[in-house]
C-alpha cells in the first residue's frame, strides 16, 4: 500500500459533521452553495457553509437516495420506507408513498424537473412542474438495480438483470432500446458527452455502447463484481471522456484507444485494501477520488497514480461528492462522519492530464 503523498496538498479539512448513522448518499446542489447528505437512520440533512440544517430526523428507516433538480429548486429522496419526498427551498412539497417497494435509485433529468425512481421492477418518472406521475416504466427482467439520464435529456436508461433497456423522453410508448447481456447490470452509466454508456457487470465485464454504434465493447478480466462506474467531464486527445470501474479493492481506467477495432486500454490502480465504496471524477478533469471501507480516500492525479489520501473517519468511507466546480470534496462515513475537504492555496490545483 502506498502512504506517500505530495508534500504539498492539493486539499485540506474544511469543516467536518455528525450524522446518528452510516451516510448513504450525498450530493451538492447544481450552484454548489449548499450539499445534501442522508443517513441509514432516515436523517436528510443540508449543509450550508459550516451550517447543518435537518430536514427530516432519524425515522429507523434507511433513506438511500438523494439527488437535486438541475436548477436546483427541488431535493428528492428515496429509501427503506417506500417514499419519495420532494423539497423546494427546504419546504416539503411533495410526498409519493410506494410501500412495500423500497426506493434506493432516483435520478433528475438534466435539462427538465422531471424526476425517475425505483420501484421494484418499475421506474415512475414525476414531473415537478405539473406535480404529477408521468410516466410508469417496466423493466419487466428484474429489480432496477440503476437508473440514469443522458446529459441532453433525451434519454433515460434503466439497468439490471440481463441488460439495460433505454427509453426516449419524447416517446415513452415506444418500445425502449435493450442493450442486452448475459449477466446483471449492476452499476450504469452515461458519459457527459452522451456518446457512451458504460454497465459494470456481475459476470466480472464492463460493456460500453457507443451510441452511434449498435455493436458494444465487452473488457473482461476483473476480480469480482463491477460495484462502481465514473466517466470523466475532461476529454483526451482524441477527444473520449476516461471510464473508471471498481470492483472490490481495485480501480481499472479505461481510456479509448483511436484505432476503433483496439477499444479501450486498461490500467489498473491499486492502493485500497477493502471494497472501494464511491469514485468519482473531479469536474473538467482527470483528477480520480475513491473512497473505501478500510477509511483511505485516495486521490489519483490523471487518474494514474495517488497524489494525496485523506483518512478523518473512524472506520470507513461510505461515499463521496465532488462540487460542481471542484472547489471542494465531501465525503460520508461509515459511522456517520461528514467531512468536507477544500482545495488548498498552497495545492498544485488541477491538472487535466
Amino acid at each position: 500500500m502506498n502512504f506517500i503523498t505530495n508534500k504539498s496538498q492539493e486539499f485540506e479539512k474544511h469543516d467536518s459533521k455528525m450524522l446518528s448513522e452510516y451516510v448513504t448518499a450525498l450530493t451538492w446542489s447544481p450552484q454548489g452553495k449548499i450539499f445534501a447528505a442522508t443517513s441509514a437512520a432516515g436523517e436528510v440533512v443540508l449543509w450550508n457553509d459550516g451550517d447543518l440544517i435537518k430536514l427530516q430526523n432519524g425515522s429507523g428507516k434507511s433513506v438511500d437516495c438523494v439527488a437535486f433538480s438541475a436548477d436546483g429548486k427541488f431535493l428528492a429522496v428515496g429509501g427503506q420506507d417506500g417514499i419519495v419526498k420532494i423539497w423546494q427551498e427546504n419546504e416539503l412539497i411533495a410526498t409519493l408513498e410506494n410501500a412495500p417497494a423500497w426506493v434506493d435509485k432516483l435520478a433528475w433529468n438534466h435539462t427538465s424537473n422531471q424526476l425517475a425512481f425505483s420501484l421494484g421492477r418499475y421506474v415512475q418518472v414525476w414531473d415537478a412542474d405539473q406535480r404529477e406521475i408521468a410516466v410508469t416504466l417496466n423493466f419487466d427482467n428484474s429489480s432496477v438495480l440503476g437508473i440514469d439520464w443522458r446529459s441532453d435529456g433525451q434519454y433515460l436508461a434503466i439497468g439490471g438483470y440481463q441488460g439495460v433497456k433505454i427509453w426516449q423522453n419524447q416517446n415513452w410508448d415506444e418500445e425502449p432500446y435493450f442493450l442486452s447481456m448475459p449477466t446483471v447490470s449492476v452499476a450504469m452509466g452515461w458519459s457527459p458527452d452522451s456518446k457512451y454508456l458504460a454497465s459494470g457487470n456481475m459476470d466480472r465485464s464492463v460493456t460500453v455502447l457507443d451510441w452511434s454504434n449498435p455493436d458494444p465493447w465487452v473488457m473482461r478480466g476483473f476480480p469480482g463484481k463491477i460495484r462502481q462506474l465514473a466517466w470523466s467531464e475532461a476529454t483526451t486527445q482524441i477527444g473520449a471522456p476516461i471510464l473508471a470501474s471498481s470492483s472490490f479493492d481495485g480501480i481499472v481506467v479505461w481510456e479509448k484507444l483511436e484505432d476503433e477495432s483496439l477499444g479501450w486500454e486498461a490500467r489498473v490502480l491499486t492502493n485500497h485494501v477493502d471494497i472501494i465504496n464511491a469514485i468519482a471524477f473531479a469536474p473538467q478533469s482527470f483528477l480520480l477520488a475513491s473512497a473505501g471501507a478500510d477509511g483511505l480516500l485516495c486521490l489519483w492525479s490523471g487518474a494514474s497514480k495517488v497524489s494525496q489520501i485523506l483518512t478523518d473517519v473512524n472506520a470507513g468511507f461510505s461515499t463521496l461528492a465532488w462540487h460542481p466546480q471542484g472547489k471542494f470534496l465531501a465525503a460520508g462515513g461509515e459511522q456517520g462522519e461528514l467531512i468536507i475537504w477544500s482545495k488548498s492555496s498552497r495545492g498544485q490545483g488541477f491538472r487535466r492530464s
